[in-house]
């Protein structure tokens, strides 16, 4: 608080002060009081106000002084209440009273926005739970039913993909209590997802290249294996009608990191949606044309990565291809070969 704007905000106050002097000594004037008293009461009127009002900012300045310097330093403006001690003037008492309500009340909606949210997830990984069943034992029958039921198998592939989906994106958003780092596999992680997506390869005819997958990077393998199999998805579902479909997977590796590339030879995306690949709920030009697009597949994965100390960027040339890079860096626990 600066003396300019305290006397700025008090100038009212200090107007009407100089009308009651004024007519005290207009008073004082017309009963002939001496003029020596006159002046003592005028000294004494007008040093006693001023000592009042030194003494209010002074003890004012110090209160709002530390309100604005830790409204300044604090990252979570919500713990304000928490740091201000008590003023000794009825302002300061009732601005920390009504911060310190205003803060328990907040505190009381996160709790009770938390406990739905919690409970909520927990609907979803139920559902998810209980929907898997009826899709495994479609796909175990039309199984059964040989070469004829190859296409409902193959969506209904799809729709345990996107029920599988909804059960990571649920629980990505406290990903860190469901992950357990360690080494993890690039060969291994990428032969569960081709070997999941092995029938609708199969169908579309797709061509898989691997090269330099024999390294070993320090991550979640469940939540890595989740990452990879979206960017495979996204590879069939932008897939081109001009050619065939050809995904080229290799990892090479530096001296501080390994660089995990996954690229096809899809649609490719266009150069002014690439900016925003990662927003959730962005489907972009592709998007528009794919009417199977939710925009929430690499929004998951750039979440995943952030939570999992990984890099991850997009490369694209529209009508030509895409390419993925995830970096994995080492550090102090990574043992090299």
């Amino acid at each position: 608080m600066k003396g300019l704007d305290y006397i700025k905000d008090r100038i009212t106050a200090y107007v009407m002060r100089g009308i009651a002097g004024l007519t005290a000594l207009i008073f004082l004037s017309a009963f002939r009081v001496q003029a020596q008293a006159v002046i003592v009461v005028m000294v004494l009127f007008f040093v006693t106000a001023v000592s009042l009002e030194l003494w209010d900012y002074v003890r004012k300045r110090g209160f709002y002084r530390r309100l604005e310097t830790a409204l300044k330093e604090l990252d979570k403006k919500y713990l304000l209440p928490e740091l201000l001690e008590q003023p000794d003037f009825y302002e300061g008492k009732l601005l920390v009273d009504a911060l310190r309500e205003c803060d328990k009340s907040m505190t009381e909606h996160v709790a009770d926005y938390r406990r739905q949210s919690r409970e909520f997830r927990e609907y979803i990984e139920l559902w998810v739970h209980e929907a898997k069943i009826p899709v495994a034992s479609l796909r175990l029958m039309c199984h059964n039913s040989g070469s004829s039921s190859q296409k409902m198998a193959g969506q209904l592939g799809r729709i345990d993909d996107y029920i599988e989906n909804v059960l990571y994106y649920a629980r990505s958003e406290n990903a860190e209590k469901d992950y357990v780092i360690k080494e993890v596999s690039l060969q291994k992680t990428f032969g569960n997802v081709a070997v999941k997506n092995r029938e609708a390869l199969q169908v579309m005819d797709a061509e898989l290249a691997t090269s330099g997958l024999d390294r070993y990077v320090m991550t979640d393998g469940k939540w890595l294996e989740f990452m990879i199999g979206q960017l495979m998805a996204n590879s069939m579902k932008y897939c081109s009608r001009e050619r065939r479909l050809v995904i080229r997977v290799w990892a090479e590796q530096t001296d501080d990191r390994v660089v995990f590339h996954f690229r096809d030879n899809g649609k490719g995306i266009d150069a002014g949606d690439l900016p925003y690949v990662f927003e959730k709920s962005f489907t972009g030009r592709n998007g528009r044309e794919n009417h199977g697009s939710t925009g929430m597949g690499l929004y998951i994965v750039r979440n995943l990565c952030e939570r999992l100390g990984h890099r991850i960027e997009v490369f694209s040339e529209y009508g030509e291809y895409t390419e993925v890079r995830i970096d994995f860096w080492k550090n102090d626990f990574y043992k090299m070969d």
